[in-house]
């Protein structure tokens, strides 16, 4: 997405598109203007605020944003309850921020203003015209695109509830809860309520009141009744809500540990209710808490880790994961680190074919060659052989799960025989043994595309113009994971390179990017909104899953750009936030979606399910789910299916060249 309301609504990996247009003051606020009086004196007050920025979750602030700062940000939204109340440019003010990563903390500091320019809010609720005051509170507020304010397809909504200043009820629509706000009176006659009332709300009609001075003054909400402070240097710390910190019971035993996060986890998991998706929660706990409690009698970590491993492979998520750290090596090390130095692809007409040979690994020296016919798997049939592989890890679709039994077929400890039945081209059916030795190159030939190394130094973003015809820009999203800023960036420059040099084709590219944060990118290419999910979490106070903010959305970036014709390009491995990303492109009118798989189909939002355990191991569980108006999930175990199938068949799994691109290619020159 393209602005910052990740930040003023809750953190997400799955965050939600910005209105475009600077300076809009639609949505609250009484519009008095905010200047002192003609020869009024500047009254004393806080001129100076600083804090420290610690935090657990660390993607944001150390992967996601490299331009950071802090903003003194105008509540309005919150006074009038409107989440999608977007920021004026004239009330911000930015702040410095220093980060330190290596201890997870930043301190920043930040000058008020002598007079601010935020809108001024009535809010004593006793039914007579007063001038009002200023609100604000202080919040992260990283530059994600364009100059360093908050405006065009860098806009703000909301209310602030990530380091911020102030703390939020994320289960009763981000109400205020408690922490610091920053208010301005324009004289001394306002009043600000002196704490939340029976109601337990701030700005409600049940407030007690007291009066404020004129001027900067801060607001410690904590205090009962609110404090009034008024030096010129004040701290004020940012809070990283607990709901979005890592859930730390690393220091607790295997037992404690384990229980603690399982009562989370079989309330929260995002598809509790969900039909296939749903464990049989106490089941599992009962075949599983018996190895945990084992584990821990005899101080075995390794047992643990196996236990918590199963746990993961009992969802059928991709979003499901575990980290086990040294038992993480341990484990691969006799379970996937050694192959038989080939690797296979199964065909849409069932048949196995070896698409990749190590030379000088084990299956070339027995002769197997490129394009073999496999047809058994130590005596078994070899469809069959690959429908009893245990995964490697969960998956979301029956054809993700296929891939990943038809990889790990060929996965093993170091030192394994297998018994390999397959014919040559042009040869006879024959009948091998093999040994697996230590090698990763077949593992790599299939998950990476035939590149024997991961894409790890590639730029987020990378485009060129394709000479066939009367030009093709050919954009590949890389990453929606790495420096957001340079995404946006790039991928905007190269629309403008294609536009700049005439070229009528674009064909974007979203395959093989493993997800992170959706830009909301299509807006660049459709002047209207497009509608996606609506987040979702479980909430204690009704016992249900409940939306979380307005429902998600693309929206049109302030330049757009034109094509005649326009392919997307998708696979079984764009995940997650790139699923997103690639369905906002497929709902761009005119946009063909070509591919032989659908995305992963694995979309949820797990920033708040992120565990750490005992012996260094972290435990990944999605809370988040998207749902349609019509209360189905939003892509999870379906993904972005193309338009266009194109076929997996011999010529493809053979080939040296994209086939996939060049059909994309083949298709625009057809529209000629």
């Amino acid at each position: 997405m393209k602005g910052k309301n990740i930040l003023f609504f809750v953190i997400l990996v799955s965050l939600a598109a910005c209105l475009p247009g600077a300076g809009s003051k639609s949505g609250g606020g009484s519009g008095v203007s905010s200047n002192l009086p003609a020869g009024a004196a500047v009254p004393a007050g806080p001129a100076l605020i600083s804090g420290l920025i610690e935090y657990t979750n660390d993607f944001v602030v150390e992967t996601y944003y490299v331009e950071h700062a802090v903003m003194l940000t105008d509540m309005t939204s919150f006074v009038v309850r409107d989440q999608e109340w977007e920021l004026p440019i004239e009330s911000q003010v930015l702040g410095y921020v220093s980060v330190d990563e290596d201890n997870n903390r930043a301190e920043y500091r930040l000058a008020l203003p002598l007079v601010p320019e935020g809108l001024l809010n009535d809010v004593d609720n006793d039914r007579s015209k007063d001038a009002g005051l200023q609100i604000f509170a202080v919040a992260y507020s990283p530059n994600l695109t364009g100059g360093v304010f908050s405006e065009g397809d860098d806009s703000s909504f909301g209310w602030p509830a990530y380091l911020a200043s102030v703390t939020t009820d994320s289960e009763n629509q981000d109400e205020l809860t408690g922490g610091r706000l920053v208010i301005w009176a324009p004289d001394g006659k306002q009043q600000f309520p002196s704490g939340f009332g029976n109601d337990g709300l701030l700005f409600t009609a049940d407030d007690p009141l007291m009066d404020v001075p004129a001027g900067y003054a801060i607001i410690d909400l904590d205090e009962t009744p609110f404090e009034i402070i008024r030096h010129q240097q004040v701290r004020m710390d940012l809070y990283e809500p607990p709901d979005v910190a890592l859930k730390d019971f690393s220091d607790l035993s295997f037992t404690e540990a384990f229980n603690q996060m399982y009562e989370i986890v079989r309330k929260e998991y995002a598809f509790n209710g969900i039909e296939s998706k749903q464990p049989d929660w106490d089941a599992l706990y009962g075949q599983l808490y018996p190895r945990v409690q084992e584990a821990e009698d005899n101080r075995d970590g390794y047992a643990y880790f196996l236990a918590l491993y199963d746990f993961t492979l009992a969802f059928r998520d991709g979003h499901v994961g575990l980290d086990g750290g040294d038992y993480q090596a341990l484990y691969n090390n006799e379970n996937i680190l050694g192959g038989y130095g080939f690797a296979i692809r199964e065909l849409d007409d069932g048949r196995v074919l070896v698409v990749y040979v190590l030379p000088g690994g084990p299956a070339d020296v027995t002769g197997m060659r490129l394009g073999a016919e496999v047809m058994a798997f130590n005596g078994v049939p070899i469809g069959q052989a690959i429908s009893q592989v245990v995964p490697f890890q969960p998956q979301s679709t029956d054809f993700g799960l296929r891939l990943e039994q038809s990889i790990f077929l060929l996965r093993k400890s170091i030192g394994q025989q297998a018994e390999v039945t397959f014919k040559n081209p042009g040869g006879a059916v024959q009948t091998v043994k093999l040994i697996s030795v230590y090698e990763t190159e077949s593992y790599y030939a299939v998950i990476l595309g035939g590149s024997l190394e991961p894409y790890d130094d590639d730029l987020p973003v990378e485009y060129q113009i394709l000479p066939q015809g009367n030009g093709i820009g050919y954009v590949k999203v890389n990453s929606n994971y790495d420096d957001l800023n340079l995404l946006v960036r790039i991928f905007e420059r190269a629309l403008q390179t294609f536009e700049d040099n005439g070229i009528p084709y674009l064909i974007i590219d979203m395959r093989m990017n493993s997800g992170g944060a959706p830009m909301g990118l299509a807006g660049l290419l459709y002047a209207d909104e497009i509608p996606l999910g609506q987040l979702e979490y479980y909430s204690d106070r009704t016992g249900q899953f409940e939306p979380d903010g307005p429902r998600d959305k693309v929206l049109p970036n302030v330049n757009q750009y034109y094509f005649d014709e326009m392919v997307l390009l998708v696979d079984q491995f764009c995940f997650s936030a790139c699923e997103i990303e690639a369905y906002g492109f497929s709902q761009v009118p005119d946009m063909v979606v070509m591919g032989q798989f659908p995305t992963a189909g694995v979309e949820a939002e797990k920033a708040r399910g992120e565990f750490l355990m005992p012996e260094e191991m972290t435990l990944n569980i999605p809370t988040g789910r998207f749902t349609l108006p019509d209360g189905s999930i939003f892509l999870e175990g379906v993904g972005v299916e193309p338009g266009i199938r194109l076929p997996v068949d011999e010529d493809y799994v053979l080939s040296d060249e994209d086939v996939v691109l060049q059909a994309a290619v083949d298709y625009m020159l057809s529209q000629e």
